[in-house]
């Protein structure tokens, strides 16, 4: 395979498979964008060495990884919760196919231990972008999976944060590169009287006289339940109420005699999909657990894992709409219907552009999030320290999470849809793409609560002191048709100054109501942004204009005229950019035409 799968700047073929996994497939090399969006967010020289280590993985991605996601779907999970004797046992039964996946992610291509130690052919660890992308690339077959390879990452990254070394013996096998030492981590947040309202948690710790602590209480859905790495949040003796009254602790899954902790998990949850990730309900019943750091300073703690993980929401949903949309690409030119393959038919063009450009979006806006998340990790600063990565990360992540997960459902549904009736059947992947993607607007906070999120970032960090700046240098471009572009979106913009001014001046009752439409508009003026910085910044570095059409058609979908619905407006985007866009045939920026306004 080789490293693009264009290299002539000829549109791709997806005739040439039969399907959206396999050995003839690759992952990495057979999608543009996001090879892209890590080029352009990868710090230093860190994309040079990541990307011949992300082709290898995304051939086992297409390869053996796709294959174990199918059979791990169709088989699912069991629990014995108690042995023959009616002893406590808490034995979740997998398929043995998931011990394949773990070991190629965890061992052969490192993705928890990376981060943290020096990798194979480096001298230091590599940025949080790396296993970020990592996990876009591993949605493409198994969101599920996704979740404990990403809390692995972020339960280390709490521990190396705010531990005092008490637990340093579970942050060495979480970032272990060895299969047989490794063990994975989790969250253990939602309670059943509070749910999102995480300040109700009732779950008590009583100090023992060796320094431990012992859990009373339980928790209600718990992801990857039976993690030996797992982090939970409970009240010691006198805490005061709400979030500040939270302690955090790892709570393993066995003692150290091998005996299971004093828990209970009752149930595993019968989930619509992420079959590949045991979740359940636990009860704690005394149950050994260890403080990190401070106590009452949990909640604090666990938003730092928090922010990770709604990353880690958002690239998965761009690597299920990825997977989505090289389906029904597939699917569409290869099947034949009424004289010739359907990808021919003026409709099929344009839903297919139509959908790469959301692509295209999703995979802008959340590599956006990511850079400056990375570049506030990188300067090593703790919570709120006032910088613009630091800003922007609060504001941007949420709106993330928020609007990727449900871009995610979208695109998968309709990619059920091209694929018609073996699209709603078990084997054709799609239906378990959008069984995965409906549960990523619910985990890590649903969108109302990302929504009041972003008002907080706004209000307590004065976050668009940072946004403003951003989007005007995202902005200043120079290519004549780009600067068209741009001028479209100034005027949003414009709009967008005047929205975070209302909701400023306006009552809380007024602010939150509006919260979810603000958080639209931010997502769409600063996605247009990007796409148009992004199109300069491919003129020059590359000499291709294909990006510029990408913008371009994105504006026009968010801040054109919709008069007759666009019946009338003579467009044929789709039909006469579909090899430019849908298939990505290079584009000379001197074939471009000055776009005409967005509202013409």
């Amino acid at each position: 395979m080789p490293s693009s799968p264009n290299p002539d700047g000829e549109p791709i073929d997806y005739g040439r498979f039969d399907r959206g996994r396999g050995d003839d497939l690759n992952y990495w090399t057979l999608d543009p964008t996001l090879r892209f969006e890590a080029r352009r967010v990868y710090p230093d020289d860190e994309f040079e060495w990541a990307s011949g280590l992300l082709e290898k993985f995304g051939d086992s991605v297409a390869g053996p990884i796709a294959e174990n996601a199918e059979e791990i779907d169709r088989q699912g999970m069991g629990l014995d919760t108690y042995d023959r004797d009616g002893e406590v046992a808490n034995r979740v039964r997998y398929p043995a196919e998931l011990e394949e996946t773990e070991r190629l992610t965890y061992e052969e291509f490192g993705l928890t231990h990376d981060p943290f130690h020096a990798p194979p052919g480096r001298e230091k660890p590599v940025s949080l972008a790396h296993p970020l992308t990592m996990q876009a690339l591993l949605s493409y077959n198994d969101a599920g999976f996704v979740c404990p390879a990403s809390m692995t990452v972020g339960a280390a990254l709490v521990l190396e944060k705010f531990d005092d070394g008490e637990n340093g013996e579970t942050f060495r096998r979480l970032t272990s590169r060895d299969h047989d030492e490794h063990i994975e981590g989790a969250m253990f947040l939602t309670e059943k009287q509070g749910g999102s309202d995480v300040g109700a948690n009732e779950t008590r710790a009583e100090p023992r006289e060796d320094g431990t602590y012992e859990l009373h209480g339980e928790k209600w859905f718990c992801s990857n339940v039976d993690a030996e790495g797992a982090l939970a949040l409970a009240r010691t003796p006198d805490a005061p109420e709400g979030t500040r009254g939270l302690s955090l602790f790892v709570v393993p899954y066995t003692n150290e005699d091998g005996e299971p902790n004093d828990l209970v998990i009752r149930r595993l949850k019968d989930k619509l999909g992420t079959i590949a990730v045991p979740t359940g309900e636990i009860v704690f019943e005394g149950a050994r657990a260890r403080l990190v750091g401070e106590e009452e300073r949990g909640f604090r703690y666990v938003t730092e894992m928090l922010n990770y993980e709604r990353l880690t929401n958002a690239t998965g949903a761009v690597g299920i709409v990825g997977r989505s949309l090289l389906e029904a690409k597939i699917h569409a030119a290869n099947r034949e219907a009424f004289g010739g393959t359907i990808q021919e038919y003026p409709l099929m063009k344009r839903d297919l552009v139509e959908m790469t450009v959301d692509y295209e979006a999703a995979a802008a806006f959340s590599f956006e999030a990511m850079r400056h998340y990375v570049e506030r990790e990188r300067r090593g600063a703790g919570a709120g320290d006032g910088s613009d990565a630091y800003r922007l990360m609060r504001l941007l992540v949420p709106v993330a999470k928020y609007k990727t997960a449900r871009m995610a459902v979208d695109t998968a549904s309709y990619a059920m849809e091209v694929l018609g009736g073996n699209g709603y059947v078990r084997g054709f992947t799609v239906e378990r793409l959008y069984r995965d993607a409906q549960v990523l607007p619910i985990w890590e906070g649903t969108s109302n609560i990302l929504s009041l999120d972003v008002l907080r970032a706004l209000s307590r960090e004065a976050a668009h002191e940072a946004l403003i700046p951003r989007v005007r240098e995202l902005l200043d471009v120079e290519h004549p048709f780009v600067a068209s572009v741009a001028e479209s979106v100034e005027e949003r913009f414009v709009e967008l100054q005047e929205a975070l001014t209302t909701l400023a001046t306006e009552d809380e009752e007024y602010a939150q109501y509006h919260a979810k439409r603000l958080a639209d508009l931010l997502f769409d003026v600063v996605t247009a942004s990007v796409l148009v910085h992004e199109a300069q910044w491919a003129i020059a570095e590359d000499g291709g204009g294909r990006k510029a059409l990408v913008a371009e058609a994105f504006v026009r979908s968010r801040f054109g005229e919709n008069e007759a619905y666009g019946v009338t407006s003579g467009d044929r985007t789709g039909i006469e950019r579909f090899d430019a866009i849908a298939r990505y045939a290079s584009v000379d920026p001197a074939s471009l035409v000055e776009a005409a306004p967005a509202d013409d």
